[in-house]
């Protein structure tokens, strides 16, 4: 059986692959949109992919370069205080508009910001307001008041509510409330202002800010109790994980105590002018001097990385250990002021 060349093929195949050129010539030449060549859509969705994979890659290590700033300058102070005020309330109000409004509150971002991957910065920040809402507590207690028996300042009572509030409350919480309430920094703010109305209202002689030995000792013992906790928590965390290399939480210990021994620093120093008349009184301006010292030199400790090596390890430091160290010696140098203004 013989079989014979099918000569109408070629012609086909031939005049199928001109209309198909034509068709994309014709196609330029009327102006037609790229996209509408086959192809070229799926070309353009797909660098349109790698576009949003970039971005998403990008967006979060370089916005949490962009928003991390840990301050402890130890310049910071408060500005233009009138006559009359408190400097350490004064400085007090400017460090919350510092760090809520200037830098931004971190604790409270939630995961889809660039700040919700931080961790040193969101503990330094705790660490500033715990000691700031302690300092609100002491003021509405002790320093803004004549005696135990005499009515609670009203702004230092609000003042202490809003600086006492959960650091980590954004716009929706479900675990609070399905409803949107007001964020941590929204409550700052407030006690921000609460501190700026009595300090006004100090200039005027319209409030009482006590500058007794008393009051100074109580507030003082507060502060040294404080800082005893935290020692107690970087014992307890050296016994448990020393040489841990892997350790993630070494970090988050350290920079809460930096923030709480930062603010501590400046309200000290303030404090300091503050009473000025009692500490030269009992002859503690040394002693005070060299406090506020301890105090600057522990909220300067800044190492790249925070390890939790063996305390008396070659190679891998505690950083922990060190700054259990000053934070202790602060602590003890707090109590002999504080016994000396008993007498």
């Amino acid at each position: 059986m013989t079989f014979e060349p099918d000569h109408g093929a070629a012609p086909a195949a031939a005049s199928s692959w001109w209309r198909r050129t034509w068709g994309r010539v014709r196609s330029v030449r009327l102006g037609r949109p790229k996209s509408a060549v086959p192809g070229a859509k799926r070309s353009h969705w797909r660098w349109l992919g790698w576009v949003v994979l970039v971005l998403v890659v990008l967006y979060y290590p370089i916005g949490a370069i962009i928003v991390e700033d840990i301050d402890d300058d130890p310049q910071f102070a408060a500005r233009n205080v009138a006559p009359g005020e408190s400097r350490a309330v004064a400085t007090a109000a400017q460090l919350i508009t510092r760090e809520v409004d200037v830098h931004s509150w971190t604790p409270m971002q939630p995961f889809f910001t660039p700040a919700g991957i931080l961790d040193n910065m969101p503990n330094f920040q705790r660490g500033i307001m715990a000691a700031l809402g302690r300092f609100s507590t002491e003021l509405m207690d002790q320093l803004g008041r004549t005696r135990g028996s005499s009515q609670t300042d009203r702004d230092l009572e609000q003042a202490r509510g809003f600086l006492n509030e959960q650091p980590n409350i954004w716009i929706w919480q479900p675990s609070v409330s399905l409803m949107p309430s007001a964020t941590s920094a929204q409550k700052y703010r407030a006690g921000r202002d609460k501190l700026i109305a009595y300090n006004k209202r100090l200039a005027s002689g319209q409030a009482s800010f006590e500058r007794r030995a008393d009051n100074l000792q109580a507030l003082l013992d507060r502060i040294a109790n404080d800082h005893g906790s935290d020692s107690a928590v970087i014992d307890q965390h050296i016994i448990e994980k020393a040489g841990d290399l892997f350790d993630s939480r070494c970090d988050d210990i350290f920079y809460f105590n930096k923030g709480r021994l930062y603010a501590n620093y400046l309200l000290m120093r303030e404090l300091g002018v503050d009473f000025e008349s009692i500490i030269k009184e009992k002859g503690l301006s040394n002693a005070w001097n060299g406090t506020v010292e301890t105090f600057r030199i522990a909220a300067q400790l800044d190492p790249w990385v925070v390890w939790n090596g063996y305390p008396d390890g070659f190679l891998i430091p505690n950083h922990l250990a060190a700054q259990g160290f000053y934070l202790l010696r602060a602590r003890t140098q707090l109590r002999e002021i504080s016994s000396i203004l008993l007498k």
